[in-house]
């Protein structure tokens, strides 16, 4: 009897430590399995080139946006009005005559603000006196006849000898086929990151793979031969009637 438990007790000590090393061994093969995907992938990660492109394009502005600001001063509201009236009708006679058409023209709602003058007593106390009131608009133009209204808001000197309260403010530009641009310097950034990961690839003497990743930066629109500052957000100047555009494309290819 003592022979046969021992003899069952030899049996489940080597059961139970067959299936230890059989637990063992397949964990270990499921590790190098593992390890032999993660080194394939990272080889095949480090083999890839990543290029930027640049595409660029100079264009002349073909719209114009303008406006001015008028004004009448008057302690009756009403003698302010009438008058802010009819420099209105002078203004607008005046942008027709210059060859401006009237749907082009806008006027703005009117202003309206109380005026005060500060003064101190004898005693040092401050006192504010009602000094009338302030009428303001805006006049807008916007056009695409913009070497026309580019003229117009320099001689802005014409409507003050008119007896106008006038300021002008300076004409913004911008480009109505903007997206006929980007779409070409799309392209034009896409055929450069190609050619940079091409000459790359040749000069590693290895070729150049599939593509695996694609992205685009932000349009940037500058004064030619500035020194403006790209934004993350983009660029968008108004204040130059020549322009250029640029656009980045960063481009990851797989290298054989």
């Amino acid at each position: 009897m003592l022979i046969k438990f021992y003899i069952n007790t030899f049996d489940n000590f080597m059961n139970k430590n067959l299936w230890a090393i059989a637990i063992a061994a397949l964990g270990f093969i499921i590790g190098l399995a593992l390890l032999g995907s993660a080194i394939k992938n990272r080889n095949k990660f480090e083999n890839t080139i990543s290029v930027t492109g640049l595409g660029s394009k100079k264009f002349v502005s073909d719209l114009i946006s303008w406006n001015g600001r008028f004004s009448r001063n008057s302690y009756e509201l009403k003698t302010a009005y009438d008058e802010l009236a009819n420099d209105r009708r002078v203004i607008e006679n005046y942008l027709v005559s210059k060859g401006v058409a009237k749907r082009e023209i806008v006027f703005s709602a009117v202003d309206i603000q109380k005026r005060f003058e500060s003064s101190t007593d004898p005693a040092g106390n401050n006192h504010q006196t009602f000094a009338g009131y302030e009428l303001s608009q805006t006049v807008s133009l916007q056009s695409k006849e913009v070497a026309k209204i580019e003229n117009l808001s320099r001689d802005i000197t014409e409507i003050i000898n008119l007896g106008i309260e006038f300021t002008s403010s300076p004409p913004n530009y911008f480009y109505t086929k903007l997206a006929d641009v980007k779409q070409q310097m799309i392209a034009d950034a896409t055929k450069d990151a190609k050619q940079r990961a091409e000459k790359i690839a040749e000069n590693a003497d290895a070729s150049l793979g599939n593509l695996k990743k694609a992205s685009m930066g932000v349009i940037q629109i500058t004064a030619p031969n500035s020194n403006e500052d790209y934004s993350y957000g983009g660029t968008f100047n108004t204040e130059s009637k020549e322009k250029e555009a640029s656009i980045t494309i960063k481009l990851e290819y797989e290298v054989d």
